[in-house]
């Protein structure tokens, strides 16, 4: 397995060997093969794109992938947060299954994952925009990735085994490097290219273009905004993402102005130096897992990797924001501070999404100028949803409805009919088996996920015997946003939830008639027959996919609570 610290010795493992089935792919049979785009973004959800209905956010070139291809109206993820998904999507295999279960695991790039086995049979292949897996990528004739999270201005890649500092917005910047890989590819050879994009990920910093775009606007707020989690449980309550008390002054909503931003905010020692300096590791978050201190050092640090015409533009931009909060301070009641709160982050996160969307639009474009739209199944997908202030929250986690349902849409006209809305459940480990059975390949029988082939050239409809539920298994905690552990299965109309570790508790919803998931029902005698059919179902899904010891008795699966 090849880990972060030999790519950073400058070792590199870009161009995949070509084996005999890999020259066999490029017979003219193989070559008329669709390519495959998978574009992903991270914590975009579908809140924020209008073709699911959002009103907070206009998403064009989102939406022209709806309208020319098939939504996924019931997308879930199996573990809604960063690394493990991105594990999910490459192997088409649960978390417990790939080994990558938290941001603190290293992935195994050895193990078979979708990419290699499209390269092995002929396509060239490219990773390009966020990675976050702690080791080098596999399978690729060509990859260069962002060091951990990215930063949003003159962004770090890490670029066949070399690194190098891109000046701009890394949006913009990862791509301007798939069009290059566009570009410079044999033609002669299907390509597959997973283009990933750091945003909309915290912090939210829009690009230059966008500062204030929405600063005009007042957002509508989810009802729920100030929740008080009442007919919930502990995970509800003691969780550390509420906007109102846990979202940063500093590094989440840029309250800092150019005067603090040029003092010193000298991290405390330690044994040893920090990870966010030198390192790719996602055990640095572990490490710094809700330290508030940090705030002012990483804005501090992200701020600076601005040019200075960008930084004035950027004081400027964000001066009425910090003159109106000094005024506030004090003076508000917590109620309003969250919803002020809540305003700003609308405005920034929606901001970052307007760039993701017009770079969307650029890449189909470019891929219209060279002919091969039309020859191209087009993915969009996220690592997960997210919470816009639902619950009172942000970040993801929970198997909640916001973060653990995911965009998925799909555009591939040869064979997707287009303006189809399809309400088959769908999970983010189907992806990979789906890109293997539509470049002709066998599935192999040990992913988990199920090829959507069916789904996608059916108009939709469900496939006969197909799944009627989804699971889900969260592991890491104690971390960052005090999300406990948990696991449970969604059906088309129940949601059953059980939290573990230090607490040992049910949750029960009926999303017909509590879509937003604010009551419990587990322990209501009225739903006594559901509860006992809902624990039946999952204990099939957890006997179907493995998951023999969901509460981490014989093995505990995150190690990062000691690095506390």
């Amino acid at each position: 397995m090849k880990n972060l610290e030999s790519m950073r010795c400058g070792v590199r493992y870009a161009a995949v060997p070509l084996t005999l089935a890999a020259l066999a792919g490029c017979s003219e049979g193989r070559s008329k093969r669709p390519n495959i785009i998978v574009i992903m973004t991270d914590d975009h959800t579908t809140q924020a794109m209008s073709c699911y209905g959002s009103l907070l956010v206009e998403t064009p070139n989102l939406d022209r992938l709806a309208h020319e291809g098939m939504l996924f109206e019931s997308c879930y993820v199996s573990n809604a947060i960063s690394g493990p998904s991105r594990a999910c999507i490459l192997t088409g295999k649960y978390s417990h299954a790939n080994g990558f279960t938290d941001n603190s695991q290293t992935f195994d790039g050895d193990q078979q994952t979708f990419p290699k086995l499209l390269h092995e049979a002929g396509y060239q292949t490219a990773m390009i925009g966020k990675w976050h897996l702690n080791s080098a990528p596999q399978g690729f004739d060509f990859w260069s990735i962002l060091r951990g999270q990215g930063d949003y201005y003159s962004p770090l890649f890490i670029e066949n085994g070399e690194e190098r500092v891109e000046p701009g917005y890394v949006t913009d910047v990862i791509t301007d490097k798939a069009i290059g890989f566009l570009s410079r590819r044999d033609k002669s050879r299907p390509f597959a290219m997973l283009y990933y994009h750091k945003a909309p990920h915290r912090n939210w910093m829009p690009a230059q273009r966008h500062l204030g775009i929405n600063d005009g606007r007042v957002f509508p707020e989810p009802f729920n905004l100030l929740d008080d989690y009442s007919g919930r449980g502990t995970a509800a309550r003691e969780q550390a993402m509420e906007i109102g008390r846990d979202m940063w002054p500093e590094w989440d909503l840029k309250l800092m102005s150019p005067e603090q931003l040029a003092q010193s905010y000298e991290a405390e020692p330690t044994a040893e130096p920090t990870a966010a300096a030198n390192s790719d590791a996602n055990r640095d978050d572990v490490s710094r897992a809700n330290d508030w201190r940090t705030s002012a050092r990483q804005f501090q640090a992200a701020y600076n990797r601005m040019t200075p015409e960008e930084r004035a533009n950027w004081d400027r931009a964000y001066a009425p924001r910090i003159a109106e909060y000094e005024r506030m301070k004090g003076r508000v009641s917590p109620e309003e501070l969250t919803r002020w709160k809540y305003q700003q982050y609308m405005k920034d996160y929606c901001a970052v999404v307007k760039g993701v969307d017009e770079n969307v639009g650029r890449l189909l474009d470019y891929l219209d100028e060279i002919g091969e739209l039309d020859n191209t199944i087009i993915v969009y997908t996220s690592d997960q949803g997210f919470f816009l202030g639902e619950h009172g929250w942000f970040d993801k986690r929970f198997m909640y409805e916001e973060c653990q349902r995911t965009p998925l849409l799909v555009r591939y006209p040869k064979a997707v009919a287009a303006g189809v809305r399809t309400k088959a459940l769908a999970m983010n480990i189907d992806l990979a088996p789906t890109f293997v059975d539509m470049a002709g390949l066998e599935v192999p029988a040990d992913m988990q996920g199920r090829s959507l082939k069916g789904v996608l050239t059916s108009g939709g409809k469900t496939p006969e015997a197909w799944r009627t539920g989804v699971y889900y298994h969260y592991y890491e905690y104690p971390s960052w946003h005090s999300v406990k552990r948990h696991y449970g299965v969604r059906t088309e109309s129940h949601k059953l939830i059980h939290f573990y570790k230090d607490v040992d508790e049910w949750e029960l919803y009926d999303l017909k008639k509590d879509p937003h998931e604010m009551c419990n029902v587990y322990n209501d005698p009225a739903y006594a027959a559901v509860r006992d059919d809902m624990h039946a179902r999952l204990e099939a899904l957890q006997q179907e996919c493995g998951d023999t010891d969901p509460c981490e008795r014989e093995y505990e699966f995150f190690r990062g609570a000691d690095q506390l």
